[in-house]
C-alpha cells in the first residue's frame, strides 16, 4: 500500500520551456530566468570594469552567470523561497561576529617584577591537616615500635610454619 503525499503538487515547478514549437533543450525554472539575468548584468559590469574586451565579457559573462545561477538556484525550493534565502544571507553578513584578534602589543620582560627572596609558602588548611596527620602516623609508628622491643613476638611452635597457613594444592593443579 502507497500513501501519497502533496509532494507532486511541489515537484512541477513553473517551467517555461520555450516558445510554442520551438522549446530549448535544457529546462530552467522562472525564478532562474530572473535570477539570471540580474546576475548576468552584475557580471558583465565587474568584466566590463575590468577591462576585458566587449566579446570575451559577453562570452565569459555568460558562462559565469549560467555557473553562479545554477549554485544561487540549487539553493531555492518551494520550502526555501529566493526572499528566505537573500534574507538569510543578509542576515549572516550583519550577525556579531567573536573577535579573534589579540588584544596588546609585543611582550617584554620590562614588565616582570623580580623580588630578591623567593616567595615561601603559605600554610593552609590542608597543609596543617596534612601535617597533623603526619605526626599522627609518626606518634603510631613509635608507639607500636615501643611495644616490639617491650614484648618481643613468641616464636612459632610445631614444624616452623604458622598456624593459620592453609594447603594451597586443590583438586589436582599443583602449586611452586
Amino acid at each position: 500500500m502507497r500513501i501519497r503525499t502533496d509532494d507532486e503538487v511541489y515537484r512541477v515547478d513553473a517551467v517555461w520551456l520555450g516558445p510554442p514549437k520551438a522549446t530549448f533543450p535544457f529546462r530552467a525554472r522562472y525564478v532562474a530566468w530572473g535570477v539570471g539575468t540580474v546576475v548576468f548584468l552584475l557580471v558583465l559590469t565587474v568584466l566590463r570594469n575590468l577591462g576585458v574586451g566587449l566579446f570575451w565579457s559577453f562570452a565569459w559573462g555568460l558562462v559565469a552567470t549560467i555557473a553562479i545561477t545554477m549554485v544561487i538556484c540549487s539553493r531555492i525550493s518551494h520550502e526555501r523561497p529566493l526572499g528566505a534565502v537573500l534574507t538569510m544571507w543578509v542576515r549572516e553578513l550583519n550577525s556579531p561576529r567573536e573577535t579573534t584578534s589579540g588584544a596588546g602589543g609585543a611582550v617584554s620582560a620590562a614588565g616582570v617584577r623580580v623580588r630578591a627572596e623567593l616567595p615561601r609558602r603559605d600554610q593552609r588548611g590542608s597543609d596543617r591537616r596534612r601535617a597533623k596527620t603526619a605526626r599522627r602516623a609518626e606518634e603510631a609508628r613509635r608507639r607500636a615500635r615501643a611495644a616490639r622491643t617491650a614484648n618481643p613476638p613468641a616464636a612459632p611452635r610445631g614444624t616452623g610454619y604458622a598456624r593459620n597457613t592453609r594447603n594451597r594444592e586443590g583438586s589436582g593443579v599443583r602449586t611452586p
